[in-house]
């Protein structure tokens, strides 16, 4: 139990299930607009993904409860660093233009990280309400924008909306992370929970939702997907509406990441069935 326990904990704390995720969006992106597999492009964004993330999480700005994991920092580092490798392999083979467009993300990632405001002591992390922001930007505009224009070379009204839908799906699915925070976040540090409080965080994330829901039914996609997604849809909400404080440790970290990978695989079902 103690290796399964070790293999589950480096698995998250790596990254590694959050890229699962990203890469589960990019699938269902590909799904939508019937879009062959991009290999080259989503092996970019998987390993990107790990190496942004741990950058983000392990650059000297990672809060208190993740010190209990410098005995395995080394190794996540040496992991990241082969991620990073890997990920400068597949965007070598990806055409200009899509690098230029995964520029603007890939900098919000490095500003998130990086101080270089108020005296270089803060960065956007620091800031309550942009926080939750710019994540939802960068994985909406990763995981919509950049594999559409990568495949067609514009970006058209319903990949716009793809990426209105996918950034308010990405902003419900942080707010039981937010939740959870509470007890790690500074009381300086104004997140949507600690402005409004629990109970209103979850009314606004039910709102958005429903908006993400009713641009479902704007896009031109047939029955499979509106159907998975309905079902997507019910799952964030139970998933949202019972987040705490006080969570089980893999409640946001596994169980809520886990809802792209789950709808991903519903959509797979449903098209091979």
């Amino acid at each position: 139990m103690d290796v399964l326990k070790k293999i589950t904990n480096f698995y998250l704390n790596a990254s590694i299930h959050v890229a699962f995720a990203v890469y589960a969006f990019l699938r269902i992106t590909e799904f939508y607009f019937d879009f062959s597999y991009q290999k080259n492009l989503d092996y970019f964004i998987f390993f990107g993904t790990i190496t942004g993330y741990n950058f983000v999480k392990y650059a000297g700005v990672a809060k208190l409860h993740h010190r209990s994991l410098t005995s395995d920092l080394k190794i996540i580092q040496i992991f990241s660093l082969f991620c990073f490798v890997a990920m400068c392999y597949y965007a070598f083979l990806l055409p200009l233009n899509t690098l230029y467009i995964s520029f603007p993300f890939a900098m919000l990632t490095f500003l998130y990280a990086v101080p270089f405001f108020g005296g270089f002591e803060k960065n956007l992390r620091n800031i309550g309400y942009l926080k939750i922001i710019i994540v939802a930007l960068v994985w909406a505009g990763f995981t919509v924008l950049v594999p559409y224009f990568h495949k067609t070379n514009a970006i058209s009204y319903q990949a716009f909306l793809l990426f209105i839908q996918r950034f308010l799906i990405v902003i419900v699915l942080i707010l039981p992370f937010e939740i959870r925070d509470l007890q790690f976040d500074a009381i300086s540090l104004q997140t949507i929970p600690r402005k409004i409080g629990i109970p209103q965080t979850k009314r606004l994330g039910l709102i958005l939702i429903l908006i993400a829901l009713l641009i479902s039914y704007a896009l031109n996609t047939n029955f499979e997907t509106k159907n998975t997604f309905m079902i997507f849809f019910f799952l964030v909400i139970i998933f949202l509406m019972r987040a705490k404080v006080n969570q089980s440790t893999y409640y946001s970290s596994f169980w809520v990441e886990s809802l792209p990978i789950f709808w991903w695989l519903l959509l797979l079902g449903f098209h091979n069935f």
